[in-house]
């Protein structure tokens, strides 16, 4: 059975009975549109055994929109009064499927999967607040490793970056950090006028389906510092950036040699593999410090 979703006015007569005003501080732009909804609910791809994650339920559309598809939804919700009223919203309105619910007061770039639970979450499917996407992302992929697919909105020119391959602009750190997990790509975009407040930027869905990493003899921490060095001076070789890193630029270069990378090269252009094949070679004494 299909949940009664929330739209404009129901959005706003929520937040004024919850006394809620959204805030800048925790990036909440509540989506008030059903069918911008269905519209991320259909392109999740959900199956029916899949257990679905949302971070920043807010007042609760996306949610509605979730639990008649899905077996379970577990809701990370930092606002103390807007977690507190979730389950209320979902009873009105979802009908039988509001037990699939289990709300979460807590922070998403902090929960760990024993504070979750179970089911284990199999999907990631949220509106994330601006100024935590990306960590929350690449934070819920390393701690849930049963997580094996979602599909977030977050600001359009983070979207961009997320999906980005290697000699694009907005090729970085996101880009690379994300593909060590998973695939992503662009899944379309959302007007501002779907929201409220209406923000100043478009939003971009990202689609990801995750995979092994490129390389299981390194470990991950160790491939994120390469990626951190060689993007933290963009405009320098890869020799030079990765100075700092590999305790001298002669190391560097025989680090990246050794991975049969072009020490003239910039980060830019590499693959996640590449980064991998770089932090594998790691001088001894850089091994040595972790």
């Amino acid at each position: 059975m299909a949940a009664d979703l929330l739209g404009p006015a129901e959005i706003r007569d929520l937040a004024a009975r919850l006394g809620v005003a959204p805030t800048k501080r925790l990036g909440q732009n509540f989506v008030h549109d059903p069918n911008t909804v269905r519209r991320i609910v259909t392109a999740a791809g959900l199956t029916p055994d899949d257990v679905a994650l949302e971070v920043g339920p807010g007042l609760g559309s996306l949610t509605l929109g979730l639990l008649p598809v899905a077996a379970h939804v577990h809701a990370v919700e930092i606002d103390p009064v807007l977690a507190g009223a979730l389950p209320g919203t979902v009873a009105r309105h979802a009908g039988a499927t509001a037990d699939r619910l289990t709300v979460h007061r807590a922070d998403a770039l902090r929960i760990t999967a024993a504070e979750l639970g179970g089911p284990a979450p199999t999907a990631l499917v949220a509106n994330l607040p601006y100024n935590v996407a990306v960590p929350v992302v690449l934070h819920l992929l390393a701690e849930l490793p049963e997580l094996r697919h979602g599909l977030v909105m977050v600001q359009k020119e983070v979207a961009d970056r997320l999906v980005a391959g290697p000699g694009s602009k907005t090729y970085g750190i996101p880009s690379v950090k994300l593909a060590w997990y998973a695939a992503a790509r662009g899944a379309g975009r959302v007007p501002p006028n779907v929201f409220w407040p209406v923000p100043n930027v478009d939003s971009g869905l990202v689609a990801f389906s995750r995979r092994e990493p490129p390389r299981a003899d390194v470990p991950r921490e160790r491939v994120f510092a390469v990626v951190d060095a060689a993007f933290a001076q963009r405009r320098k070789t890869l020799r030079a950036a990765l100075a700092g890193w590999a305790g001298g630029a002669d190391r560097a270069g025989a680090a990246l040699a050794a991975a049969g990378v072009d020490p003239g090269a910039r980060g830019e252009s590499l693959t996640v593999a590449q980064f991998a094949a770089i932090a594998a070679s790691a001088p001894v004494a850089v091994r040595a410090a972790e």
